[in-house]
């Protein structure tokens, strides 16, 4: 779920064409979450293979992934490690809301209430271990760089943008401004017309771009301090303080020098060390990635044929069709660059 920053820091919306050329950090676990919620067939479940396995994020890993390969994005999928001991009680309690929404949806379509039942459904989505491997294996067979990070998927792609390796991250949730990455991208694997959870309607969904430094001057605030407002709203690693929403934890932060100073305001003692959170952040968990090994390379067709059409029932047609005209794009943009080279 991440930090609930959104009512606070200012988004741009942007054209994914700004991103063509720039090498981005995928956080694959939340980009994988999107596409099982998204991805559904006519009866509201996620696709399936004739075996019974869901299918939904590999469908939008390869057809979107190529996409963005295709506009020129160089995208760099980050997938999470072991989790950090701090966040356990927060897996804890998703798993105990997964079983809670799966039980709620078999109840809905046993009593015919369909929107109920899809809606719980999309909460009870699961990410298997199973999923994920199939989901890297699959990358690695359409030539896209894969990095698995020692903990959190977030924390190693911001450090990478730190370094410079990546320009952006891309996620739906806020964590990367605390890990400090400068650059976040939002709904670039979601964009067009999504259904509003548990509503009747749809929105708009475009890109958006938010800048840490821009949000730092929006707000009049440190990277520390930012990472305080979190703790004090929620995080992976804490419950939020009792009675504080983001615009009250922003007054706290904005008067207070020190988080003794907050506690001491809100007249809440938290059951957690704050000091350990706030250094997760600031000093994220991550490994050295060389810089080599981010470039992409040609799809393996065979490979990828064989994976989603003989594996997993995708229709061959489409598949072979979609690999062709990205290799067939490929081919040409390849040739003007060397006819660009030639009389350069």
């Amino acid at each position: 779920m991440g930090v609930n920053l959104s009512d606070l820091v200012e988004k741009k919306e942007l054209s994914l064409d700004f991103l063509a050329g720039k090498r981005v950090g995928i956080d694959s676990y939340n980009m994988l979450y999107q596409f099982l919620a998204s991805i559904r067939g006519p009866d509201g479940l996620p696709l399936a293979d004739t075996h019974g396995q869901v299918t939904s994020h590999l469908t939008g890993l390869f057809y979107r992934t190529l996409n963005m390969v295709d506009m020129g994005i160089k995208p760099v999928f980050v997938f999470d490690g072991k989790p950090s001991k701090l966040k356990s009680e927060t897996l804890k309690k998703r798993r105990e809301a997964r079983t809670d929404a799966a039980q709620k949806s078999e109840t809905a379509l046993q009593e015919g209430n369909l929107e109920e039942a899809q809606k719980f459904g999309s909460r009870a989505l699961k990410l298997t271990p199973d999923m994920v491997d199939e989901a890297k294996e699959l990358l690695r067979f359409l030539g896209i760089p894969v990095i698995e990070a020692p903990q959190e998927g977030e924390a190693q792609a911001s450090v990478m943008v730190s370094k410079g390796q990546l320009f952006g991250a891309v996620s739906q949730d806020f964590d990367c401004l605390l890990f400090g990455a400068n650059h976040l991208f939002r709904n670039v694997g979601i964009t067009g017309k999504r259904k509003v959870a548990g509503k009747n309607f749809y929105v708009d969904v475009k890109p958006q771009h938010i800048e840490l430094d821009g949000v730092l001057k929006q707000l009049g605030i440190t990277r520390q301090k930012l990472i305080w407002l979190g703790i004090l709203v929620g995080t992976d690693f804490n419950e939020k303080f009792p009675r504080i929403g983001p615009k009250t934890a922003l007054k706290l932060v904005q008067k207070n020098n020190s988080f003794e100073e907050i506690i001491k305001e809100t007249k809440f003692e938290p059951d957690f060390d704050y000091k350990e959170i706030e250094g997760l952040f600031m000093h994220p968990v991550s490994v050295e990635v060389n810089s080599k090994l981010l470039d992409a390379t040609l799809p393996q067709k065979e490979k990828v044929i064989e994976f989603l059409v003989e594996k997993h029932d995708f229709s061959r047609e489409r598949v072979e069709h979609t690999l062709n005209e990205f290799l067939k794009k490929k081919e040409e943009k390849q040739k003007q660059k060397s006819l660009g080279e030639w009389f350069g």
